[in-house]
């Protein structure tokens, strides 16, 4: 009891409400938001790249963890039921199947929806575990000696191997700091440090101390001296009270497996910042950002979930696997805050902070990795296998983005020029608008460029280079037009709200009617009927490039290997089509290689000369 105690002091009160939660990045938190805060002051490239897969690795580790958390959770409160009713044991599985289905359902709706349902019964719960442990420890006072860590000390010199294996508990009391500190820009620092201190803490520790003086009063009893699934907790209780704690602890179940949703929601968005992940469809179900709801990740985690439940089957095989995932974050996070420190000129703190946290969660590592074997190397697995996702996904980017070229204004309007005057092409459109993730209006993307003039030159009254960005303001509607002396071409840079809709054509539309209105761009008309039915703007094609490895793809075999799961990654993530709104207006999807053929400015430029040339012939 002195250990759980203790622990929950250093760890969670100490390491995460008071020390951590002071490293923030932009309001977030978690092992990316750290990693945000390092690279941006470090400058030593090796340092950097370890720490980033340090960072990933924290990620990857916390994000298996969400996938056990909920099953665990639940599954241990529904469990109560056979402690009332031996008979209920066939339904407890399918029971939290149930629950667990209808929680990630609901995750649409926002953690400030569901907080409105659960917050009053949270505050209740924990209400009832202080009552609880406070009518125990009134029976069997002789508890409190626990809060002197000498009994902590004595227990482990005296015993080692017992405490080596106690402490493979003890670890299930501290595992939601790291989901604290994940979900900070769901709930904010300072709403979570006044819960926790005022209120959460003291009746978690006061209901322990309770179990800790049910037990001191009862160890002789011989009616519970070969009782099997002993549970102090529901034991300490009037029977008759037991089926509405088993409600209220099934509820305590639901809002610790929210925590760690929450968190993945929070660890994958960071990482796609950071391009760790494909870029996934975000909404943003309440009126701030730090609400958010992936989609795609919601079913990832719902189907793991209930895969563990129905691989495993109770919660004693689970909590094998359980805990070791996040004693690992734990460390590596404590080693990034350390960093961070040393970075932030504190570095006499970090060195004292990285000596004392260290040395106490490597001893719940150790025994952590006892239950390897028993269901550790599952959880194990799945962090290999989304660390995989991360490291292929930015290596593929990385080499992508180095193949990347730009052009200036003087290598394409020539021959843009000359093709948007030459009247023997007929138009493929009288709008043709590429989407391009290059927010620089001073230059256009080589691909958009090789786009048009491949094949059949792509002649048009006007090429549209659009970019989107998200704001952390939720209602901005603001863009930026460069048209480069011109009327037929236009770098356009969006400017969107997290809260508004994402729809491009929308805004595409009257950004289309307001340069009209000023002269910039030549008025159109449209005679015939078409999707958008707007007979002022003439018709509009969507252009969307992708980038593949083709024979002619001057790559390294491990570059090819990354940048062939980087494209199976993103086939299965989904398509941009769907979220801006283009799926309606059936876009173009253009698949175009890997090469370094066009490295230097000089051979760009060459090309721009004979897609001009080419463009006279044409016709």
């Amino acid at each position: 009891l002195s250990m759980v105690f203790w622990s929950i002091i250093a760890l969670v009160t100490v390491k995460y409400v008071s020390v951590i939660m002071r490293a923030d990045n932009r309001g977030e938190g978690g092992s990316l938001a750290l990693l945000s805060l390092i690279t941006e002051r470090s400058h030593h490239r090796v340092v950097t790249w370890i720490i980033s897969l340090l960072g990933i690795f924290a990620a990857a580790l916390f994000y298996g963890d969400s996938m056990i958390t909920p099953a665990i959770s639940v599954l241990s409160a529904v469990e109560g039921l056979e402690i009332i009713t031996p008979d209920l044991k066939p339904y407890v599985l399918p029971l939290t199947v149930g629950i667990l289905s209808g929680l990630f359902f609901i995750q649409r709706r926002g953690t400030g929806t569901v907080g409105l349902f659960f917050g009053p019964v949270m505050i209740g719960w924990f209400g009832v575990l202080g009552l609880l442990g406070v009518l125990e420890i009134a029976r069997h006072p002789d508890v409190l000696a626990a809060l002197n860590p000498i009994y902590a000390i004595r227990f482990i010199g005296a015993h080692p191997g017992l405490a080596f294996l106690a402490l493979g508990s003890v670890v299930l009391a501290v595992t939601g700091g790291e989901a604290l500190y994940t979900d900070m820009g769901h709930f904010g620092a300072r709403p979570i440090q006044y819960a926790w201190l005022g209120y959460v803490m003291p009746a978690l520790l006061i209901n322990y101390f309770g179990q800790g003086a049910w037990i001191l009063k009862n160890q002789n009893n011989p009616e519970y001296q070969h009782m099997e699934g002993l549970n102090p907790f529901f034991q300490m209780m009037d029977p008759n009270v037991r089926y509405v704690a088993v409600v209220l602890s099934v509820t305590a179940g639901i809002i610790a497996s929210q925590a760690l949703i929450t968190g993945a929601f929070t660890m994958v968005s960071e990482a796609t910042g950071l391009n760790w992940m494909p870029h996934l469809q975000v909404c943003y179900p309440a009126r701030t950002r730090g609400q958010l709801y992936i989609p795609v990740v919601n079913v990832v985690l719902c189907v793991a979930t209930l895969a563990v439940l129905l691989l495993f089957r109770d919660s004693e095989h689970i909590s094998a696997a359980y805990g070791l995932a996040l004693t690992i974050t734990m460390i590596t996070t404590t080693i990034l805050l350390a960093v961070y420190m040393w970075y932030d000129r504190k570095r006499v703190l970090a060195v004292v902070f990285t000596i004392v946290f260290l040395a106490i969660q490597l001893m719940f590592f150790i025994a952590s990795m006892a239950k390897f074997l028993h269901g550790g190397w599952f959880t194990m697995l799945l962090t290999l296998a989304i660390l995989f996702i991360m490291y292929t996904w930015n290596e593929g980017t990385r080499l992508e983005r180095a193949q990347r070229r730009h052009m200036m204004p003087k290598d394409f309007l020539p021959a843009l020029d000359r093709l948007h005057g030459d009247f023997r092409i007929p138009y493929f459109a009288d709008n043709i608008v590429y989407l391009t993730s290059d927010s620089d209006m001073r230059r256009l993307d080589t691909d958009i460029f090789f786009s048009i003039f491949a094949d059949h030159p792509k002649r048009a009254r006007a090429w549209w280079a659009v970019s989107v960005q998200t704001t952390d303001e939720p209602f901005t509607r603001e863009y930026s037009v460069q048209n480069f002396g011109t009327s037929y071409l236009f770098r356009v840079r969006i400017r969107l709200g997290f809260k508004v809709s994402q729809s491009i054509p929308v805004y595409l539309h009257q950004i289309m009617h307001d340069l009209s209105d000023s002269g910039d761009l030549p008025q159109q008309k449209s005679v015939y009927p078409k999707v958008d039915a707007d007979p002022e703007i003439g018709t509009i094609r969507y252009v969307l490039i992708h980038k593949a490895l083709m024979p002619e793809s001057k790559v390294s075999a491990r570059g090819a290997l990354s940048l062939q799961a980087k494209y199976a990654i993103r086939h299965m993530a989904g398509s941009p089509v769907k979220w801006f709104g283009l799926a309606p207006y059936n876009p173009l999807v253009e698949v175009q290689p890997l090469s370094r053929s066009y490295e230097s400015r000089t051979a760009r430029r060459k090309l721009a000369e004979m897609a001009t040339e080419r463009a006279s012939a044409e016709g």
